[in-house]
């Protein structure tokens, strides 16, 4: 359970800024980052895919600590320079981008352009040509299996994410006719939140056996190759969390033939994430504005809800509802089932049902983990018009606002 020294800074936090809030812990992203570079470090660059948290003042946190950016629309791509990331250090992935966002990141300089289908390369290339430049882009492939053990699958089934591995005989030499874009590699992102480190390890090899077989019909000597990590974060009671060394350990030699390859040798291999790195350094903090007894149930009810922490109430691609990790701050020795509601008009708007904790008072904290990741952004902060949460980051013994929604 958290000690006294987090739950003094989320209570001093939420003291000093109000409630609802995330707060996001850097010491804790710097920490995970050490871990990445010691367990994978030997063979991947680190890519932040920004979708699950854009804060800005995070944004520029990362800039000179990771190695590269995913964003995934135009306005991230904004985002992102914005807060001091170089254009040349980002990619854009997505399946439906607009023209207009494709001729902003163009301009703008961007690193790599994920080619998603032959009609986004066919648009590219054409406003490519109206800018006079050659643009770097990336073809990504969807794999026909996903290995057993990822939360969501953007492969092995129909989806709009890439170019299915069955169609790339015919959609590849398309791409590759173009005559402004440079194919400098390939990219997958097959499965996201796995907790399995061999079902990640063979994910990754269904990669290399893809990367080899497409490079080499089409003689392709890439100059980068990007691996949809799937990394998963333990988010419910009971999960357990991800070994880093254990992964390394079971696909460490297969990267290593991989690597001694002709092919590959000069080949730089990206291991794009997101949770991973920030999911658990977040805490979704709320206060208790009221308590009551309703039909043999304890309910404690939130000033902030699913409005502001969609993911928690479960409505966020979860099939069956489970309760994140979620404390008393200042804990106590008792405990009772208690089911955790927000402030909307909804029976929905539930973030915790039968949760084991202290009694809770109007005025108590909780917070709730696993919360760095798929927060503000992903939930409908503005329904029924209750204030937005604060965004606090905290640096060492600073913390500050940084909220970016109102």
């Amino acid at each position: 359970m958290p000690g006294p020294d987090l739950d003094s800074i989320l209570a001093g936090a939420a003291e000093r800024f109000g409630t609802p809030a995330y707060i996001y812990l850097t010491d804790a992203i710097e920490t995970r980052l050490t871990e990445l570079r010691a367990s994978l470090g030997a063979w991947f660059d680190v890519s932040y895919a920004m979708k699950c948290n854009p804060n800005p003042a995070l944004l520029a946190w990362l800039a000179p600590r990771v190695d590269l950016i995913d964003v995934s629309s135009g306005g991230e791509f904004a985002l992102a320079c914005a807060a001091g990331w170089q254009a040349q250090r980002a990619s854009f992935t997505g399946p439906a981008k607009r023209d207009d966002e494709l001729r902003a990141v163009i301009a703008g300089g961007l690193g790599e352009l994920v080619i998603e289908s032959p009609r986004e390369a066919r648009a590219a290339d054409r406003i490519a040509a109206e800018l006079g430049v050659v643009q770097p882009v990336l073809i990504r492939l969807a794999p026909d299996r996903v290995p057993k053990g990822f939360g969501d699958h953007m492969a092995g089934r129909p989806s709009p994410f890439g170019i299915d591995i069955e169609d790339a005989p015919v959609a590849l030499p398309q791409i590759l006719a173009l005559p402004n874009l440079h194919v400098i590699g390939l990219h997958i992102y097959s499965g996201t939140q796995c907790l399995r480190p061999d079902a990640i390890a063979e994910n990754w090899r269904i990669y290399m056996q893809i990367f080899r077989e497409t490079c080499a019909t089409h003689d392709l000597m890439p100059q980068k190759l990007v691996f949809g990590a799937g990394l998963g974060i333990p988010y419910h009671p009971g999960d357990t969390a991800l070994s880093l060394p254990q992964i390394a350990a079971d696909i460490g030699p297969d990267l290593n033939a991989f690597r001694n390859e002709p092919r590959f040798s000069r080949t730089k291999l990206v291991l794009e994430l997101g949770r991973f790195l920030v999911g658990e350094a977040g805490y979704f903090v709320t206060r208790v504005i009221s308590t009551k007894s309703s039909r043999g149930s304890r309910l404690a009810i939130c000033d902030g809800g699913m409005n502001a922490h969609l993911a928690a109430s479960g409505n966020f691609g979860m099939v069956l509802r489970r309760n994140y990790v979620i404390h008393k701050i200042g804990g106590g020795d008792e405990v009772e089932k208690v089911d955790i509601s927000g402030p909307l008009c909804t029976s929905i708007d539930k973030i915790g049902g039968a949760v084991l904790l202290p009694p809770l008072a109007e005025g108590d904290l909780i917070a709730i983990h696993t919360s760095g990741a798929y927060g503000p952004t992903a939930s409908p902060l503005h329904f029924i018009s209750h204030p937005t949460p604060r965004e606090i980051l905290v640096e060492g013994a600073q913390a500050r606002d940084v909220t970016r929604i109102a």
